[in-house]
């Protein structure tokens, strides 16, 4: 919806072909929203091609003009990290907790395999998504296991969090996030439920507050993030 009203206001050119948006800051207090909403906006706005980051300078209007609401649409209907984050917490901890009680040796073995292929690996985004999968396999509950392929697929489908991993994660990131993933793996083998809920449940307020620390608190800090190139592995919604 803000990037909606963004770009409703280019196209009747309050902002103009090649003008500088006014600063993260400026925007939240006009349309009355949080800092974070508006970072979300303009990634759904670079994405669809509303406007482009210039490094050091700010985010400014495209020179050629822009009619394509439906694109938008889709791309601002996605799920935001901070709401998909927030529905994760509500069922990942549960599901390692109940795997912890319910996983058969098989299932154990598939989720220390897959914690254990996360580190180093080129392909992180596919361990990670095997090892929380395979918790979910071993919870003993097949609508929650359908629940947690939902959240992944949300997650891999958005083109708003692909391009928060472009810019936001490294492979220290990954690393961190492979420890995580040997912490939780070990107490749903030991089968301590409630320590295999706490490190879950870790696991992702860490996620939550590394993106906030990638946000950052300066207004300009998005704006710098989005025109950087492009570093190395991918996003942190585990």
């Amino acid at each position: 919806m803000i990037a909606d009203q963004i770009a409703c206001r280019i196209r009747a050119e309050d902002f103009r072909p090649g003008e500088r948006l006014p600063s993260e800051r400026e925007l939240a207090e006009q349309l009355q929203v949080s800092r974070p909403s508006i970072r979300e906006a303009l990634i759904a706005l670079e994405i669809e091609g509303y406007v482009e980051v210039r490094v050091g300078t700010g985010v400014f209007v495209t020179q050629r003009r822009m009619d394509r609401t439906a694109g938008l649409e889709c791309a601002v209907s996605e799920v935001g990290p901070f709401d998909l984050l927030a529905a994760r917490l509500l069922v990942e901890p549960e599901c390692a907790a109940l795997a912890a009680r319910h996983a058969t040796q098989t299932q154990l073995a598939a989720i220390d395999l897959a914690a254990r292929n996360l580190h180093g690996s080129v392909t992180p985004r596919a361990h990670d998504r095997a090892f929380h999968l395979a918790i979910a396999e071993g919870c003993g509950n097949p609508a929650l296991v359908s629940t947690v392929m939902h959240l992944m697929q949300l997650r891999d489908s958005s083109n708003v969090l692909k391009r928060l991993e472009q810019h936001f994660v490294t492979n220290q990131v990954w690393q961190q996030a492979a420890d995580e993933h040997e912490l939780i793996s070990r107490a749903i083998r030991t089968g301590d439920e409630q320590a295999a809920r706490h490190v879950a449940r870790l696991h992702l307020t860490d996620i939550q507050d590394r993106l906030h620390r990638d946000f950052g608190s300066d207004p300009m800090q998005m704006e710098r993030s989005l025109g950087a190139v492009a570093i190395a592995g991918q996003m942190p919604g585990r």
